[in-house]
Parts: C-alpha cells; structure tokens; sequence
C-alpha cells in the first residue's frame, strides 16, 4: 500500500534554488535513506513530506490511513514534566486507559457502583488486548537503552543531546506506519546506535531517513535516494549497493560526455569550415551545436585533498600522567596516562555523560585535572573541533570568517605550497558565490564544515575532534577521512561513528566502569571483535566455573548440625507453614462465599496476596534450613 506519493516538488530558500520536478514515493515496508551534500534541501524535502513546509510547486499525497512520526533535527516539546511522561504521551489511547483505570480504582476503593465496576472491566480488557500494561516498562527501557537514565529528569533541564533522544524514544514507543528521521544517530553513542539499528531492523514498519551513518545507511535501509544538483536519484538496495550503482553511474557519464565532446568537436569543425549552403538540415546541427554549448557543464564531485607538510613537534607532545576528574561529585576517569606521540591516531569512546568531551578539554589544557598532571610541549599547535560552533558571527562573511584565522596555509610541499583562504575554501565545497554569503545563510552542516575549516586554516600539528561528524554530508566525511590519512601530526578522536573510527584511528581508549580507560590496539572493528571474544570466553568458562563449584559443593563435608538458634527456627518452621496455609484456605474461603461487599473483597484480596509471600518466604528458609541439616 502506498505511504505518500510526492509529485513535481521545487523549493527556493534565500534565493537559492535547492530542487525542482522531484517525484518519489514510499510503500509500506520501505526503508529509504536520503543522502547529499549539506545545504541541498533534505531536511526542507523531509519536511515538505511531513507537512510542516509548504513547497514553492507541486503536491504532497498522503495516505490518510497511514500514520506518521516526525523526529527533528533539533526537537522541541510543546510541555515540560519529566522524560518518562513525554515518552509515554506518544501513546494517547494507552495513556487515556490507564489515567482512566487508576482513576476508577481509587472512585470505587471509596464509593462502589456497578456502572464504575463494568467500566473497568471493559477498560481492563482493553488494556489486556493492547498490550497497554506494558507501557511504562517498555518507555523505560527505550530510555536506559539511548542513555537516559534518570526517568523523573526535567526536559527543561536537559541539554540538547538528551532531548534528542527523549524525541527519538517518543517516536519509537509511538508505533506508527512510517518513522520520518532527521540524524538520528547524532548524540547517540555506538551501543545505542546499535541498539536503534538493531530494532528498526527488525521492525516492519517504513521508514524516511537522513543520516551520515554509512554502517547505518548500509544495515537499514533499502532504497537509497540521492539529491543531486537539484534532482532526485533512485537507487534500490542499501548503501553498499548505492555506491557500485553510482559508480557504475559516473562511468557511464563521463563515456557519455566523451562521445558528445567528440561529436561537438566534429560538428564545430564542418561549421568552421564554411559550408555554403545553409538549408534545413545545416540549420539543424546548427541548432544543436548551439543547445551543446549552452548546457551546463556537469559540475561532478570535487575531491577535498589537502596535504599539511610536517611541521616540528620536538620529544614533547602531551604528557598526561595518572590524571583523574571529578564533575558534579561523579567521577568521571581516573588513572588515565597518555604520551602523545606523532602520527598517534586515538579514538574515544564510552556512553553518553561518561567524560570524553571532558578528557579533551583536560588534555588541551583548558581544564585542570583533580590529580595527576598534563604538559605540553613548547612547539605543539593544537587545533580543537568542538561540538558547539560558537565562535562564528551570523552577519560575517564566509571568507571573512577564515581570513580571521590566516590568509594561507604553508604546507611546505608540492607547487600548491600555499593554500589562500579561497583555494580552502573551494576545496571544502564552498563554491565562488557563496564566499561573500553572510554565516546565517549557511546550513547546520556547513556552519559546522566552515568552523572545521577554521580549525584546520591555523595548520595544527596536534588534532582534537569532539563528535566531529555530527551534522556532516557523506562527502564531507569522507574528505575529512582523506585530509586525516595525510595529516602527520598527532590525531585524538571523540567519536560515535564506527565507520568514522574505522578509516581514521588506530587505537581505541574505552571508557569502562569505575572511571577506568582501557586502551585496545585497533580499530573500532578490532575493538568490537575483542570484546565479544572476551565475552564469549566468559560464557564458554561460566558452566565449567559453574559445575566445578557443584562438584566442590558435593566432596565438601555437610555439617554436622544447625546453630542452635537455627535448630529452634527449624524445629518451629513446620507448624508455622502449616498456621499460615489454614489462615490462606479461610481467606479463600471468605472470598469465594460471595458476602462480602466490595472493599471487604479489596482489603481480603490484598491480605490473601501478602500471605502468600509469607508462605512462599517461610518455604525458602525451610528449604535452606534442611539443606544445612542434611535432612
């Protein structure tokens, strides 16, 4: 069944033309991932889909049977209370159910009617068919899965990673016909992007998605569709299948140019010539000669690749020795140690609020730990990628914006050795018009592409880079991945994107319990491989550990007897069990006669539940009592 079927869509925003005569549609099961470079309209395209912009053409037809939930780049919430409820409120019809149920408990513990009474029955039942007494249990655990520990939090207390993922649990827990994601992985760490991959994997509904994952891209979805100089491009299959299919694309492109090159040159050549007679089919090729000329050149795909020539670093880069920190009363890490080294590629991971971002920040020396120290060398240059891009004025111009940093770059190689503000610019995907276009034009993902630039313009030998691929287009990955692979200085990485971590770093450093930082040689996939080696070892040992025990349990001597207050208890633990099951057939008894009125039912009810857990409790020390006697 169809979902929403888009036709003919355009869209201007600030006198830029972002896309035009965009067709495509969704069906029921589909799980579409949209990819392009920043600044060209997939959030504005999502959001036309989802009705909360307004196209300059065309229509939107959505399926009014279907259902859908919209989570946002930056979300809002229309009320404050605590996480818990704005997760459980995606669900309206449960939650009316049971306010409705608690609130006829408490009517009919003072006042009983059989009107009340029937009421919640019917409203029991519906509750058994949907499943409704689940709710808090399963919004708690969306929760502790995406790292909100604390259900009671106050949204308006939360930064805005933390109501990112209160949005995306609401959404989850909402169960409708299609999920419309914009960058749901942001502010996520790499179990919870597991965890999210893992159940919309598994989950039959659709799914609309923007997201710079490539792991993610390539285990979820299956369609990819590409905006591309202001069109739209289909491509069946997941990420992996998208990029041999482009591939395949932009070879059969460029044969393509190849040919129609060669025909122009042949056709410019008989115009040259001269050719007298000017009749119909001369005007033709004129014609097309003219329609060749006058197409827009296919702009491709600029490659970023800038090479920093080495620069002097001396036998000191960061020294950190045995440091630890302490935030709020939490501590954070302690007895960590790290010696920089050049060309060290360092990858940190950990759950969300376990101190990555704080580590950084001690090891720039912004900071000081609690114990322990940090030292610099005299001739390092530390460039530091933050997650917040605060340093950039909304009416400054792009080009200004570098030229606050430097004119050029000294690579100190090649024949590009210096590299002006405009060569870096051009490079990192900003093309000539947009240098003189004020910052507040700029996308999020561009903001945050220009702060990168600013980072790299002052040349650093030593970088720092906190999520840094939060808000990036694919393309821009990917350069930052090649720039990274001719950087000789020392790189330390706090990152959630395992395809990231893979290309870029070659040791991880994991945050573990109890403040400690393990380090493990390797990738992220080595990391991985790692872990579920040792915790399929740790499987594999629990039943020899396990039957080992038995087999001690059974050549160990019994005792010879009780304490003597254990032998008093367990003389008396007979009769007692027996006292307590004569009380539990009287109470069964009284509730079965039928006499009784409604809250002498309630109140016998209750005391029937607790005496069972004193039989049950009463059995287990019984239990334990003669297994300690040897009877």
């Amino acid at each position: 069944m169809t979902i929403f079927s888009a036709h003919n869509l355009a869209k201007t925003y600030d006198n830029k033309l972002l896309f035009e005569n965009i067709s495509f549609g969704m069906e029921e099961g589909e799980r579409v991932g949209i990819i392009g470079r920043n600044g060209v309209g997939k959030t504005t395209l999502m959001r036309i889909i989802g009705g909360m912009e307004y196209p300059d053409e065309g229509q939107v037809a959505f399926n009014k049977q279907m259902r859908f939930e919209y989570l946002h780049q930056l979300p809002t919430f229309d009320h404050g209370g605590p996480a818990l409820d704005a997760v459980m409120d995606s669900r309206p019809d449960l939650r009316r159910l049971l306010d409705d149920h608690a609130r006829l408990c408490d009517e009919l513990g003072r006042h009983f009617s059989d009107e009340q009474q029937a009421r919640l029955e019917t409203i029991s039942h519906q509750l058994d068919t949907q499943q409704g007494w689940q709710l808090e249990h399963e919004a708690q655990s969306i929760l502790n899965r995406l790292g909100i520990l604390d259900y009671k939090a106050e949204i308006s207390t939360m930064s805005g990673g933390q109501r990112k993922r209160v949005a995306l649990a609401r959404v989850l827990l909402s169960n409708p016909d299609l999920l419309i994601l914009d960058e749901p992985t942001n502010h996520l760490d790499a179990d919870s992007v597991q965890y999210l991959q893992d159940r919309l994997q598994n989950s039959p509904r659709a799914l609309l998605l923007i997201t710079h994952d490539r792991y993610f891209l390539d285990a979820v979805c299956n369609r990819i569709v590409e905006l591309d100089q202001s069109r739209i491009y289909n491509y069946p299959g997941n990420y992996e299948r998208y990029l041999e299919q482009k591939e395949a694309l932009l070879q059969s492109q460029e044969a393509a140019e190849e040919h129609t090159r060669s025909k122009l040159r042949r056709e410019l050549a008989w115009l040259q010539s001269g050719a007298k007679a000017r009749r119909t089919k001369a005007k033709a090729r004129i014609k097309w000669i003219d329609e060749m000329q006058a197409r827009p050149k296919n702009a491709g795909q600029k490659d970023i690749k800038i090479e920093v020539g080495k620069s002097f670093m001396g036998s000191r880069i960061i020294d950190s020795v045995n440091i630890a920190k302490s935030l709020d009363g939490k501590l954070l890490f302690r007895d960590f140690e790290y010696i920089a080294a050049p060309g060290d590629r360092i990858g940190i991971i950990g759950p969300n609020g376990t101190g990555k971002s704080t580590l950084l920040r001690v090891l720039a020396g912004e900071i000081e730990p609690d114990k322990g120290y940090v030292k610099h060398g005299a001739t390092i240059n530390i460039g530091f990628f933050r997650q917040e891009i605060s340093d950039l004025a909304p009416t400054q111009t792009v080009v200004g914006a570098l030229r606050e940093i430097a004119e050029y770059i000294d690579t100190g190689v090649g024949r590009e050795r210096y590299l002006s503000v405009r060569d870096m610019l051009e490079r990192f995907l900003f093309p000539h018009r947009q240098h003189h276009s004020q910052i507040q034009t700029l996308s999020g993902g561009e903001k945050r592409r220009l702060g990168l630039l600013r980072v790299l313009m002052a040349n650093p030998n030593v970088l720092l880079l906190d999520e840094p691929t939060n808000d990036f287009d694919i393309a821009t990955l990917t350069a930052l991945e090649e720039y990274l692979e001719f950087f000789h200085g020392s790189l330390i990485v706090v990152s959630h994107d395992r395809a990231f971590l893979d290309r870029s770093v070659h040791h991880i450093y994991a945050f573990e319990e109890q403040g400690r930082i393990r380090k493990y040689p390797g990738n992220y996939s080595a990391y991985l491989e790692k872990k579920e080696k040792a915790e399929q070892e740790r499987r594999d040992k629990a039943p020899a550990k396990a039957a080992k025990s038995d087999s001690r349990e059974r050549s160990r001597p019994a005792k010879k007897k009780l304490s003597f207050k254990e032998q008093q208890e367990y003389n008396q633990m007979e009769d007692a069990i027996a006292a307590l099951e004569e009380q539990k057939a009287q109470l069964e008894e009284q509730l079965s006669s039928g006499t009784e009125d409604y809250l002498a039912l309630a109140a016998k009810g209750k005391e029937l539940t607790e005496l069972e857990e004193r039989i049950e409790l009463a059995m287990l020390r019984w239990l334990e009592l003669s297994e300690k006697a040897g009877a």
